[in-house]
Order: structure tokens, then C-alpha cells, then sequence
């Protein structure tokens, strides 16, 4: 469109030399027929230029539109306009995830048609499978007509009557075993179940209690036990203080008996030289009347324990 306006310009400039060129009286109707021409050509640009500002009026809204509808995307910061890098390298990121996504497509297309073919090969052998136990089946069942000679034969009747009675006990033990499994076996959510967890629950507190009365009595006999030891103890220690007491009162007396016997034995000493001056006068060669008239002053001092001990009644 801009290309044909500009043809339509560069004609439009070509006609008016040729008429200012021209300085020559024209006839009448050939100014009339360049007047129409110019009109004509006027009234085309006009509607040319009216097409042009459509086509523009819808280009800008156009383009507002693409403006706001990239002002509202993610990767647009806020608060900047929509540049044509950003949307550039934005398309080129779209381009490049749909190429990389397109390959994920062809390999899970790929795979899928492996998964295809593998899940047709398994069908076929299940197939070819079922077919072969089909023919195992026919196979191994008997003709009918073989099937009734040996039901005939009273021998075999018998012993299939006795495995089929044996079959039948069997089943019923099983049944009955089960049934017994069953009424044994308990839930938290069936009766038996609920039953049992509420007297499970019940032994529980009790052995707490149980637990805590015994915890209870042992704490109690343990305190019993302590303060009688602490008694004991006291007694101990005051018995101790008064053996203490009483070995220092011991300590004591027998100080105050050696010191007794040790007066007494000077004063024994003293005697004993007393008594052996007393003898050797006595013994000395002296008049016999004078022997007779002699007599000992002082008697002999027998020391006993009677006497230490008024020894230490009076200290």
C-alpha cells in the first residue's frame, strides 16, 4: 500500500510541470480536462489517504494491543515498557522450549511405539500361551467313553466314592478351621476385638495402680526403715559420747592412782628406811638391859589395797 501511494505522488508531481511548463494559451477544454484529471487523481489520494490512516488507525490499535497484552506478561519487569529485545529473547526462549519439547515428544513417541510393539509381542505369547493350555487341557481330559468303562468298573467307583466322601470331610475340617480362625482371630474393629482391648486396658490401669501402691508401700517401709536407722544412729552417737565421757573419767582416776602410788611408794620407801634404821639400832652391841628396854618405835606398815584404795577416796 505505501508503494502505490508513492507511484500515485510521483504521478501527481509528473502532471503539474507539464502544466506550469506549458506557458502557452491552452484551449478551454483542455484546461477543463486537466482540472477533471487532477480532480480525479486528488479524489484517489484522498481515498488512498483515508485507506492509509485506516490501515494505520488499525496498525497503532494493533500494536496497542500487543503492547498491553506484553505489559501484562511475567517476564516484563514491572515498572519498564515492553522493549522489543525483551520480546525477542522471550520468542527465541518460547522457540527454543517448543524445539526442546518437540524432541521430548518424538523420543516419548518413539518410546511409546517400542512399548507398542513390546506390549503386541506379550499379547501374541499370552495369546500362543492360552492356546497351548487349551491343547494341554484336551490332551490330558479322557474320552468320555473312557470315563464311563472306569465309573463302571465297581472297583474304581469305590475308591473315587471314598476320595470324593474324603474330599468332602476335608473340606468341611477346613471350613470349620477356619470358621475357628476367625472367631480366634481379632481386630481392634470387630466385637471379639473391642472386647479384648477394653480388657486389655483394664489389666493396664489396674497393674498401674497396683504398680503405684507398691511403689507407695516400698517408699514407706524405706522411710520406716530410715528413721529407725537414724535412731539408731543417735543412740549410737550418744552412747559413744558417754563411753568418751566415761573413758576420760577412766583416764583420769588411773592418773590420779599412779600419782597415788607413787606417794605411796615413797612413803613406803621411807618406812622401809625407817624399819632398817630402826634394825640396825636394834642390832647394834649395846647392854642387854638396855636391849630389853629398847623397843621398836615404830610399828611395821603393811600396805594393802585397802589402803591405796582410802588413798583415792581421799584425793
Amino acid at each position: 500500500m505505501p508503494s502505490d501511494l508513492q507511484d500515485q505522488d510521483i504521478g501527481f508531481v509528473d502532471v503539474l510541470p507539464s502544466f506550469e511548463g506549458n506557458s502557452k494559451p491552452e484551449t478551454p477544454g483542455a484546461t477543463t480536462g486537466i482540472i477533471l484529471t487532477l480532480r480525479e487523481t486528488l479524489q484517489e489520494c484522498k481515498v488512498n489517504l483515508a485507506t492509509c490512516q485506516e490501515e494505520l488507525e488499525a496498525a497503532k490499535s494493533e500494536i496497542r494491543k500487543w503492547y498491553s497484552l506484553f505489559q501484562n506478561e511475567s517476564f516484563i519487569p514491572a515498572g519498564t515498557t515492553p522493549e522489543p529485545i525483551l520480546v525477542m529473547n522471550y520468542l527465541r526462549s518460547l522457540r527454543y522450549s517448543e524445539e526442546s519439547l518437540r524432541e521430548q515428544l518424538e523420543k516419548a513417541k518413539k518410546k511409546e511405539a517400542a512399548f507398542i510393539v513390546t506390549f503386541a509381542k506379550r499379547e501374541q505369547e499370552i495369546v500362543e500361551l492360552k492356546s497351548a493350555v487349551r491343547d494341554l487341557k484336551a490332551q490330558l481330559k479322557p474320552p468320555s467313553v473312557q470315563v464311563r468303562r472306569l465309573f463302571l468298573d465297581p472297583a474304581i467307583h469305590e475308591e473315587f466314592t471314598r476320595l470324593k466322601n474324603l474330599i468332602e470331610e476335608k473340606d468341611k475340617k477346613m471350613k470349620e478351621m477356619e470358621d475357628h480362625n476367625i472367631a480366634s482371630s481379632f481386630t481392634p474393629y470387630n466385637k471379639n476385638g473391642r472386647m479384648l482391648m477394653a480388657k486389655c486396658r483394664t489389666l493396664q490401669e489396674e497393674n498401674e495402680e497396683i504398680g503405684k501402691q507398691a511403689a507407695e508401700g516400698k517408699m514407706h517401709e524405706l522411710a520406716l526403715k530410715l528413721a529407725l536407722q537414724k535412731s539408731q544412729n543417735a543412740e549410737l552417737r550418744t552412747q559413744f559420747e558417754g563411753l568418751c565421757k566415761h573413758m576420760e573419767g577412766l583416764s583420769n582416776e588411773v592418773e590420779s592412782s599412779h600419782e597415788m602410788v607413787l606417794i605411796l611408794q615413797e612413803k613406803l620407801e621411807e618406812k622401809d628406811r625407817e624399819v632398817r634404821e630402826s634394825k640396825r639400832q636394834r642390832f647394834e652391841p649395846n647392854p642387854e638391859s638396855q636391849m630389853d628396854d629398847v623397843k621398836p618405835d615404830v610399828a611395821p606398815i603393811n600396805i594393802n589395797d585397802n589402803m591405796i584404795a582410802s588413798g583415792q577416796t581421799e584425793n
